[in-house]
């Protein structure tokens, strides 16, 4: 991750600790416990404005001059990494609607994507104007990270819009609606959602919550590329699930 200098002597110390929470400190961010913070240091390192790898003194200085964070110290620490996920869910215009205790209406525009844009061949639905902007932000990816280029199966869609029929279904088959990795009121009947393929670890399927394939999914160039790149074309991230963004240039 590290790009430049990341040296800075008078941070050595947070770095170091950092260093040892990165895989070891209990939390609770998503209201599930993890233990280790490193799924979601691209996450962080975007957003305190450094591309200093999280065990570097450069990252602990950039997060000791990030106001919201409140990590003076350049340590992390939950409540550091909550500031970054309420920051982070703030750029996701189906929160706020959320909030107010509104559901979306689904869409009445919806357009068809390309063979070859659907992973595995799926069918998928957006609306028009999300789908345009995806395209962009494939067609740059694939120019500007050889290793998005490299695998035709990085950032294809494997599911769109999902009617509020659907959405039901998925959660009466799981048993989980309204939790950390099922909501009763999806952002994909917005048709301005998307999971897309950023990897995956052996044994795991791409959109499993699992901590072990959300980590390597985390360390993957696709994904790691999104993070940085994706806010150029109007998309925000779901920092719990690597594979989940939507797209905020129209109203959910």
């Amino acid at each position: 991750m590290a790009t430049g200098d990341c040296a800075a002597p008078a941070y050595a110390e947070a770095a170091r600790a950092n260093a040892e929470s990165l895989v070891r400190m209990n939390l609770s961010v998503f209201g599930r416990p993890e233990a280790g913070w490193e799924t979601y240091a691209p996450v962080a390192a975007r957003e305190i404005g450094t591309r200093c790898a999280p065990d570097t003194p450069g990252f602990a200085q950039a997060l000791a001059g990030w106001p919201p964070g409140g990590a003076p110290d350049g340590v992390m620490t939950e409540a550091a990494l909550q500031a970054v996920e309420i920051a982070v869910q703030a750029r996701r215009p189906i929160v706020a609607v959320l909030d107010r205790g509104v559901c979306p209406d689904p869409p009445t525009e919806l357009a068809d994507a390309r063979p070859g844009e659907g992973y595995g061949g799926k069918a998928v639905q957006l609306r028009p104007g999300a789908l345009a902007a995806y395209r962009a932000m494939v067609a740059a990816a694939r120019a500007e990270s050889p290793e998005i280029a490299a695998d035709p199966r990085f950032l294809q869609i494997y599911s769109g819009f999902r009617s509020p029929a659907s959405d039901a279904a998925r959660c009466e088959r799981d048993g989980d609606c309204n939790g950390v990795t099922r909501a009763t009121c999806s952002p994909h009947r917005t048709g301005l959602a998307m999971d897309i393929y950023v990897g995956q670890a052996e044994g795991y399927g791409p959109d499993s919550s699992a901590d072990p394939n959300r980590l390597a999914q985390s360390r993957m160039a696709a994904y790691r590329w999104l993070v940085v790149n994706a806010g150029r074309f109007g998309f925000a991230g779901y920092a719990f699930e690597p594979w989940h963004w939507e797209w905020t240039g129209e109203a959910p």
